[in-house]
């Protein structure tokens, strides 16, 4: 009897483990950056690598969790369309979007590698958001003024030669940067931070590591990102660079994914950016 209650104990902890690793429940995660540029809170919402990946009837479990935060800005940071899946839940997230906030898009690889990133361009200005390449736009949110830059994915540079590569995009934007507001830069990669850098970026958002993957709590922040490859330094979180803030968002993708994510769950990223 002891020893089948041991079994029984032992069975039922493994099926928690399990549960508690491939939970792949919508979480958010907030970030503060604090800088004496800004007078009064900023609210962003940094979404990324959704992969028209499915979250509830019309995308309300990942646009409630928008609505209840209210952002100023929300930051499309690349793959919210796939090149496998259809575009419809991706569709029905980018309209709600676009009837409330300030939306701003910039490319991803899967968004390229579909051979369709034209059409998402068109749909996405018809909408209403503003699309990103290798511009700047400034915007004022209360009595705070802010320029919000973007970059198209590296591979722009393979699909779109009539247009500047995403290095002279990069160039374009970093010399506009302003000195007395606060410079923001959206671009999908995460693993170019230090050539973004090098210009006077006060933070800049991405995504596209997915979070390293897979993921061992208080241990391995993630084991395989791409193009960062095994134990990636940027998988996910906030990282500092010389007091300026790279924040790097696990992002969104669940079904599309050939690999499960394990103790990786998908997540929302909201950033206030307060005085400091």
């Amino acid at each position: 009897m002891k020893k089948r209650k041991y079994i029984f104990s032992i069975v039922l902890f493994l099926v928690c483990i399990l549960a508690f690793a491939f939970d792949v429940r919508l979480k958010t995660v907030t970030y503060n950056v604090k800088s004496p540029k800004i007078d009064s809170k900023i609210k962003l919402s940094l979404v990324t690598d959704l992969h028209s990946c499915y979250y509830g009837k019309n995308q309300k479990k990942l646009l409630n969790k928008i609505e209840k935060y209210q952002p100023d800005v929300v930051l499309l940071g690349g793959d919210i369309f796939d090149d496998v899946l259809d575009d419809n839940n991706a569709k029905v997230f980018v309209d709600a979007l676009a009837q409330k906030y300030k939306t701003y898009y910039v490319s991803g690889n899967h968004e390229w590698w579909s051979k369709r990133m034209d059409n998402m361009f068109d749909y996405l200005t018809y909408k209403g958001i503003v699309v990103l390449r290798g511009n700047t736009d400034v915007i004022k949110i209360g009595e705070n003024k802010i320029s919000v830059s973007g970059i198209d994915d590296p591979e722009v540079n393979v699909y779109d030669s009539a247009y500047p590569a995403w290095e002279k995009q990069l160039e374009e934007v970093g010399e506009k940067a302003e000195e007395d507001i606060f410079n923001l830069l959206l671009s999908h990669r995460t693993e170019n931070a230090e050539k973004y850098f090098q210009y006077d970026f006060d933070a800049v958002l991405s995504g596209h590591a997915h979070g390293g993957q897979f993921g061992i709590p208080f241990i391995l922040n993630g084991l395989y990102a791409p193009n960062q490859g095994f134990f990636p330094k940027l998988a996910g979180g906030m990282y500092d660079f010389d007091g300026r803030k790279l924040i790097v968002s696990r992002g969104l993708s669940r079904e599309s994914t050939r690999i499960p994510r394990i103790f990786n769950r998908p997540e929302l990223v909201f950033v206030n950016i307060m005085h400091s």
